[in-house]
């Protein structure tokens, strides 16, 4: 058995919640990140839902690449399912990414990705309509508002810029 990569664009990027051997940023092409996903249990409630991040399709994703010991694959893996396909939103996959390290290779990556088909897929909201699902989403795992800007403060640490995303948060912190 091989080592497993997993790649997180999110969340994992700054709570991953694993053991793992080593933490690389990294570039998936062919999928962006979006806040493209209704949250009906960590951020938010069916009643009440929040809004989370998504692959979806087209353009090119920055994250981190986490490379996990092969002894600890099916416990990582049963730990991601866990916690990522609660609603089954996601569909999980593999994908090449490259490891923007000085080794500059491909890897090829557990990824979870937006299940268009799926009743949470959000698609493309309006940012006003993403700033209020955001403002008012609370669920499981915390307040909205705490898990967007955490990416967007992890983003920065790491030199990764979505124009999008960041429009969002200067909403977000001006309301807070």
């Amino acid at each position: 058995m091989t080592d497993l990569w997993v790649f997180g664009y999110g969340s994992l990027m700054w709570r991953p919640g694993f053991d793992h051997l080593e933490r690389v940023p990294a570039r998936l092409s062919g999928l962006h990140r979006a806040l493209c996903i209704y949250s009906h249990v960590h951020r938010g409630t069916p009643d009440r839902p929040g809004l989370v991040l998504g692959l979806d399709r087209g353009g090119a994703c920055l994250g981190v690449a986490f490379r996990v010991a092969a002894a600890k694959r099916d416990e990582v893996v049963d730990y991601l399912r866990a916690r990522e396909q609660v609603t089954m939103v996601y569909l999980e996959t593999t994908r090449r990414v490259r490891l923007l390290d000085r080794s500059d290779r491909d890897v090829t990556a557990l990824c979870y990705i937006v299940d268009r088909t799926h009743a949470q897929y959000a698609g493309a909201l309006p940012i006003a309509d993403q700033i209020a699902l955001v403002r008012d989403g609370r669920g499981r795992s915390g307040i909205n508002t705490d898990y967007v800007l955490a990416t967007l403060d992890h983003m920065d640490e790491i030199g990764v810029s979505d124009h999008k995303l960041e429009a969002i948060g200067r909403a977000l912190r001006n309301e807070v």
